[in-house]
């Protein structure tokens, strides 16, 4: 059995994922198997995916979905993986190529149960480093961000681990849940050991959910407020607990659900941040009106 699933999540990406597949292909460790998670796509994606299974130069196993949002297709991901550690690589990015070895030989010089995984670092295609590098052996990512680190970090865990905690919720006529709900889960019991080693290259693409969060955050108002209210259960620092009490306040609103305080786990935070929330959900709705307007007329 192979050690590592790299796993992709993939909708209408047809003429994306090459580059993931090359990159992968040139991998000088083989120790892998590609998941491919095929959410609904509506393009070529499948016989592109076949037409590579056929050349057999590296494990391909393709899943397929009715369209579910990205979360969706890392439940389904989660529920076909089998091998020790898993690493979800975008639809859009692609590895440098000695990822997977630094992957594998890091884990199995420091890795063992005390910790979910490892984590690395995200570089874009000219070699600048994205955001902050680790300064400590070992991290809990929540704490990593809220003492300041910065940028889009890559998560490679123990699979036993994943499985461990809640699959994401689907809701009806949503499409989003933030992916770090399961990670924040993960928090409250583990570290990662940190590899300061780029592990995958990015590029955003312009439909790609991190450049249309406002949209995101008007479609997908339960979604939202799931990630929020688990956080708020956790009773952080003060400054933390009020914004993520403005955007579940913002959320409720959006979903007209009218029991902002009673639902809330920090009701006297909610009830102070009313009218930020309030104003928040004003810009939310105004920014998303105003890009509607732009498409009109253009």
């Amino acid at each position: 059995m192979k050690t590592l699933t790299v796993f992709t999540p993939a909708y209408n990406r047809a003429h994306t994922l090459e580059r993931t597949y090359k990159s992968l292909c040139r991998q000088s460790c083989q120790d892998f198997v590609w998941l491919i998670v095929d959410d609904g796509s509506t393009d070529n994606t499948r016989e592109v995916v076949s037409s590579w299974i056929e050349e057999k130069i590296i494990d391909i196993k393709y899943v397929y979905q009715e369209n579910q949002g990205m979360h969706g297709a890392h439940n389904a991901a989660y529920r076909n993986i089998t091998t020790e550690l898993n690493t979800c690589i975008d639809s859009d990015d692609w590895m440098p190529d000695d990822a997977v070895a630094k992957i594998l030989e890091f884990w199995q010089k420091n890795g063992s149960q005390e910790y979910a995984g490892l984590v690395g670092l995200d570089m874009t295609e000219d070699g600048k480093i994205i955001g902050t590098a680790f300064s400590q052996p070992s991290v809990n990512m929540t704490e990593y961000y809220d003492q300041g680190g910065k940028g889009d970090k890559k998560l490679v865990y123990r699979t036993d681990v994943i499985k461990k905690y809640p699959e994401y919720p689907l809701f009806a006529g949503e499409k989003y849940v933030s992916l770090a709900s399961k990670y924040f889960m993960i928090d409250q019991d583990y570290e990662v050991l940190t590899l300061n080693e780029p592990l995958v290259i990015v590029e955003y693409q312009q439909d790609g959910s991190s450049l249309n969060m406002w949209k995101q955050y008007w479609r997908n108002p339960k979604g939202f407020m799931y990630d929020r209210k688990l956080v708020l259960s956790s009773k952080p620092k003060l400054l933390k607990r009020f914004k993520y009490c403005v955007h579940y306040i913002s959320s409720k609103l959006i979903a007209k659900q009218y029991d902002i305080i009673s639902d809330s786990p920090c009701k006297l935070s909610t009830l102070l941040m009313l009218p930020v929330g309030y104003a928040f959900y004003r810009v939310i709705k105004y920014k998303v009106k105003k890009e509607r307007k732009m498409v009109i007329t253009t």
